[in-house]
């Protein structure tokens, strides 16, 4: 089980539209939740988020990423743990009385209602005077006030609900997957969006994925959630460059960090930092190669198993059957325990 306290690397220049946002934290206590006749979808996850901190958690389907969520919003209940917000323990508030908004993957916009009407229907008070046309011209969508979602773009339903979410006043902001049925021009769009929120919402937010890039772009704070444990937490250049433990390293990265087992020890080395050479320790012969963007990825099965290299050229990338030899930069090369899969300093 790992554990951090969450804060922002830097000095921040955050503003708040609601005051009580200033100061929020959330605190996540040996969390613990399992489904009725399930496996622990939660075991012990242990972390504070600081306000002005965004924690990115990813993982793979399954991971426990969307249940983690659920539980801080107070849909489920934990077995065992606690959690506190802003100083004030969650165990048995009502999810409509915690203070914390979950957005979804589907944006779950009113379809009946106007842009104007969802925006209204999350104002805490009726006297708000501005507050919908304010919030809405900060992300973007205030040209979109009087249409209803189905004439609007997955981007701007996916804005439209995230200024919904801020109208109610959380002091924490869950995200699930906000970006996943977005094309990759929205989601670059939507991200931008996301930075800019800062403005306008100091407090903590958790942010679940699946794409490890994704997560390491939106986060100040990255973690690594494999088989509901959290198995690594911290920067998210640290955690990608020299993750916690093999489990860790083999969750974060496509392709995944390669892992090359010996007597006493894994060796890790990520697919970017292995070097094709004429001569080297290790050879091999090319099984394929795959363009993949303005990269060319080359596997390759030596004797100690299957090494993926990626070329950032098209001419450098050995064909098929090719025999080639490896090499690994110290620097780059990452080691892990045998048994216990823990990183070695």
């Amino acid at each position: 089980m790992r554990s951090l306290q969450a804060s922002p690397a830097g000095e921040s220049s955050l503003k708040s539209s609601a005051s009580d946002n200033q100061g929020t934290a959330l605190v996540l206590r040996d969390i613990s939740f399992r489904y009725d006749g399930g496996s622990r979808a939660l075991d012990g996850i242990d972390v504070t988020v600081e306000a002005g901190t965004t924690l990115a958690i990813v993982g793979p389907s399954g991971a426990g990423k969307s249940t983690l969520l659920r539980v801080i919003a107070g849909l489920l209940e934990p077995q065992r743990g606690e959690l506190f917000l802003s100083g004030a323990q969650l165990h048995g508030v009502p999810a409509r009385e915690r203070r914390v908004a979950l957005v979804f993957q589907d944006d779950a916009l009113f379809p009946t209602m106007s842009v104007r009407k969802n925006l209204q229907f999350a104002l805490r008070r009726s006297n708000e005077s501005g507050a919908v046309e304010n919030i809405a011209r900060a992300l973007h969508v205030d040209v979109h006030l009087d249409r209803m979602p189905r004439d609007l773009s997955g981007g701007e339903r996916q804005r439209v609900a995230l200024a919904r979410a801020l109208l109610s006043e959380p002091h924490a902001l869950l995200l699930d997957e906000p970006l996943a049925h977005l094309d990759p021009s929205l989601r670059a769009r939507v991200r931008e969006t996301l930075r800019e929120m800062r403005a306008h919402f100091a407090g903590p937010i958790v942010y679940v994925t699946h794409d490890h890039a994704e997560a390491m772009m939106v986060s100040d704070v990255l973690g690594v959630l494999v088989g509901g444990r959290l198995e690594d937490i911290g920067s998210p250049q640290r955690v990608y460059d020299a993750p916690a433990n093999v489990r860790a390293a083999a969750a974060l990265g496509v392709p995944p960090m390669n892992l090359l087992h010996e007597v006493n020890r894994i060796i890790g080395i990520r697919p970017e930092h292995v070097r094709f050479v004429s001569e080297g320790a290790l050879r091999g012969h090319v099984l394929r190669r795959e363009l993949a963007g303005d990269v060319t990825l080359v596997t390759v099965q030596t004797e100690r198993g299957v090494v993926v290299a990626s070329a950032r050229a098209v001419h450098e990338a050995p064909h098929p059957g090719d025999s080639v030899g490896l090499f690994f930069p110290e620097e780059c090369v990452r080691c892990f325990d045998a048994a216990s899969g823990a990183a070695i300093a």
